[in-house]
Formats: structure tokens, C-alpha cells, sequence
């Protein structure tokens, strides 16, 4: 794990955005497609603002999150929802989004279905993770009924899970596939989170899911 310290949020972004960016084109310089995996939540949004404008093939660019709460995609609490109004417009209104949400009743129904579907970009060539003061990160929370499978080496694509103080199940990445991406980024704000970020190194994944995908991970955080 490396860890880089910036001076406030905007710079953070800005500078996040760049590397990104550049992982991105270097990718596809190389292959035919590229395949982005970005998290939910508020955190990233400044840097998904400045991503939709890169100067970048995103029509050759395949986004997917890590995570979705399972709710219709057009839900305030839908991740897949942020994505459309912060960083599939613009430029990159072009790229091909991947999604993790096909209607069914509860998530377990299109484990199998949407598993296949991931399976066919993997492994991530960008992935940017984001982590809650409770160090869960994608879906992966301690406690949460389904952890164990989600942590293990042998994890199926994607799990659902059913954290205990979550308004919704959700469905996953497994900590397997995370760790399988080319580069790995964890983008954190806050005193708080950096003293979680230091007390999940001392934790094993069960306390600590972040822990399970640490290993030549980029930290970019701010105060």
C-alpha cells in the first residue's frame, strides 16, 4: 500500500482524476477496450465531474461499480443513478455501462446472471474503491450475513449481502475480483477515515473488510 496526502479535496480530485486518466489511455493504447470499476456514494463525485470530461475514447471505456444497493436504477438511493447524472454525461456520456441491478426480486436471483455478465470484462484494468469509517468497502461490511464467502480466495464473481444496518440488500464484488484489478485506488476523506485506514492494518478482514484488499493499493486522502 502506498499513500498519498493532498492538500484539500479539490486538489485531490483534480490530481485522482488526472492519474485516472492516464490509466485509462494507457490502456487503451494497448487493448480494444478498457475496463473501469468505479465505487457509489458522494465521495467521488467531484472526481467523476472531472472525469466525464477527459479527453479520452470512452466509447471504448466499460464502466461498472463496485457495489449497488439493490433498488430500481432510478432511485435516489441508487448508485447507478449518481453515475448517470455525475460521470456518464459529458464526453464520456459514450461509454458502455455494466450494470449490476437486472429488476429481480432480491439480489440472490441474478447473482448467476450478472456474474456472467461481469465475467466477461474482468479482470478491472482501473479500479477506485471508496471505505466507510466502519472500514467496509464496495459491499463488504463487517458482519454483514455473507462476508466469509465474499472474503474468501475461491468467491464467485459477485455475492450479495445483507449488512444489518443497511436500509437494502446490495450485491458485491467479492474482495477475489478486487484484488485482481491491474490498478487498485482507495479515495478517502477526513481524519476519521485515515485513523480507520491505520486501524484496519492491524485487523483481519472480518473486523476489517478494507484490509482484504490493501495489498498494492494507492491511498489518496485528504483532511
Amino acid at each position: 500500500m502506498k499513500f498519498i496526502e493532498y492538500a484539500d479535496k479539490t486538489v485531490l480530485a483534480r490530481d485522482l482524476a488526472a492519474v485516472l486518466t492516464a490509466e485509462i489511455s494507457d490502456v487503451l493504447e494497448q487493448r480494444s477496450r478498457a475496463f473501469f470499476v468505479v465505487p457509489g456514494g458522494t465521495t467521488p463525485g467531484p472526481v467523476f465531474d472531472l472525469l466525464s470530461q477527459a479527453d479520452l475514447d470512452w466509447a471504448r471505456v466499460e464502466i461498472c461499480l463496485s457495489d449497488e444497493r439493490w433498488v430500481p436504477e432510478d432511485s435516489p438511493r441508487s448508485n447507478t443513478r449518481l453515475l448517470r447524472e455525475r460521470l456518464l454525461v459529458g464526453a464520456a456520456g459514450d461509454a458502455t455501462l455494466v450494470s449490476l441491478y437486472d429488476g429481480s426480486d432480491q439480489p440472490e436471483a441474478a447473482l448467476e446472471n450478472l456474474g456472467t455478465q461481469v465475467d466477461a470484462h474482468l479482470p478491472a484494468d482501473v479500479l477506485l474503491l471508496g471505505m466507510g469509517g466502519d472500514m467496509h468497502t464496495a459491499s463488504l461490511f463487517p458482519g454483514a450475513d455473507g462476508l466469509a464467502a465474499a472474503l474468501s480466495p475461491d468467491a464467485s464473481t459477485l455475492v450479495a449481502m445483507r449488512p444489518e444496518d443497511q436500509e437494502e440488500p446490495r450485491i458485491s464484488f467479492s474482495a477475489r475480483v478486487l484484488n485482481s484489478a491491474s490498478k487498485k485506488h482507495l479515495m478517502i476523506t477526513g481524519d476519521e477515515k485515515r485513523s480507520a485506514l491505520e486501524r484496519a492494518q492491524t485487523l483481519e478482514p472480518m473486523q476489517a473488510p478494507i484490509a482484504a484488499v490493501l495489498k498494492d493499493m494507492l491511498v489518496h486522502w485528504t483532511p
